[in-house]
């Protein structure tokens, strides 16, 4: 591969938060047997008009209503398979760069031991509320009265590994609630190492109430190098967008443009595909998917935002030089269709694009979200992960 080294100087890689394309063997494990985020939700709104990524060919991965496989896709597509364990954000993303997880991280669908949250409340200074699985949006509504007259922070979990904080900005300033977050993640170590730990500021009156932007993820360090570190290691660049640099604990990022939804995340993505000065890996997550639809079941939501990204698309492909590679997935689901308001232990798509890459070509069902990370190594020549097959021999035009 080392003709295809020079070949490829940028990767671009948009992770759609959420949108899985149909349940894992294992799904039944997780409680998450039929799901199938993007064609449950496409039979659910009468069908999708994506023209874009229909051209690439996501419809020729699963069946998507309104959307039919085309002959000739301008994308090379697959599915692939998560190996890890779990469903959640994190393991996601650090198995889409090259690491596989044996043991999910823990999760309390009962909340925190009461010895752990003792503790917490020591450190903090004050009492706490809450400590039950919740929807958050729902345990704000119904515990945010309260907290505004004691001043006690709101903690809750989901079925996904995170310790959740949430404060009223004039109750808790968002500093003191981020100082509240970094002593929660010291705190959660060994049986307790829930892999985020998460500040969820919001403002309003009861019955008004709405997250804000300056939502913050404090994450586990991953537990060895990812391919981040190996490109940065390389002399190239990792440009993280969105909650990105949140996800790695900072690890392996080189420069991070934080973003509070998937417009400005796309409008971030379209200053680094016209800046040709930088040469690397560009990593970026559209969130809204997941937390503004995908958990809250909101269909339209969810297509209506599909439809905004596709119409994007059509307008951000062009700006792609010869030597840049688009590469969109997702790092779980979080179907909207279903009763469930959590992730989904789903496949995930894989659409890459680019001047280098051939089209239509099917890449079938791949073992691992490590693949990937594989396939950027190889073409640059950097050390393969343990974890994952390289695509490129057949991927990249000039290979095999």
């Amino acid at each position: 591969m080392e003709q295809l080294t020079g070949m490829i100087k940028r990767f671009l890689v948009i992770i759609l938060d959420g949108l899985g394309v149909g349940e894992l063997p294992d799904a039944d494990a997780y409680g998450d047997a039929g799901s199938n985020t993007l064609g449950n939700l496409s039979r659910a709104v009468g069908g999708l008009d994506l023209p874009c990524l229909r051209e690439l060919g996501l419809g020729n991965i699963i069946a998507v209503e309104g959307m039919p496989p085309v002959s000739f896709p301008r994308a090379a597509y697959g599915k692939m398979a998560e190996k890890s364990a779990g469903k959640d954000t994190t393991t996601g993303h650090w198995e889409l760069m090259g690491i596989v997880l044996k043991r999910p991280f823990p999760t309390f669908p009962q909340g925190f031991p009461q010895e752990l949250i003792e503790e917490f409340e020591r450190r903090i200074g004050r009492r706490t509320l809450g400590n039950v699985a919740a929807s958050g949006t729902e345990i704000i509504k119904e515990l945010g009265p309260l907290h505004q007259q004691t001043g006690w922070p709101i903690v809750y979990t989901s079925a996904d590994s995170v310790f959740q904080i949430a404060a009223h900005e004039e109750v808790i300033p968002v500093k003191d609630l981020y100082a509240m977050c970094e002593i929660a993640r010291q705190l959660l170590q060994g049986p307790y190492a829930v892999g985020r730990v998460i500040a969820r500021p919001f403002v309003g009156e009861p019955g008004r109430y709405r997250r804000t932007e300056r939502r913050h993820d404090y994450s586990l360090p991953p537990p060895e190098p990812t391919l981040l570190d190996r490109i940065l290691e390389s002399g190239r660049e990792v440009r993280g967008v969105g909650k990105i640099k949140d996800i790695f604990a900072g690890q392996g990022i080189s420069v991070s443009y934080p973003t509070s939804s998937n417009r400005e995340g796309m409008q971030v993505l379209e200053l680094l595909a016209r800046d040709t000065a930088w040469e690397g890996l560009a990593m970026a997550n559209l969130v809204d998917f997941d937390t503004l639809w995908g958990h809250r079941n909101d269909c339209q939501g969810y297509a209506e935002g599909l439809r905004e990204f596709d119409s994007w698309l059509a307008g951000f492909l062009p700006l792609l030089g010869d030597s840049d590679v688009l590469v969109i997935t997702a790092d779980h689901g979080c179907d909207p269709s279903t009763p469930s308001t959590d992730h989904s232990r789903e496949y995930v798509p894989v659409l890459v694009y680019g001047e280098k890459i051939k089209k239509g070509i099917n890449l079938g069902v791949r073992e691992s979200f490590a693949d990937l990370a594989a396939t950027i190594a190889e073409i640059w020549g950097l050390p393969l992960p343990e974890a994952g097959k390289s695509m490129a021999e057949f991927l990249v035009k000039g290979g095999s």
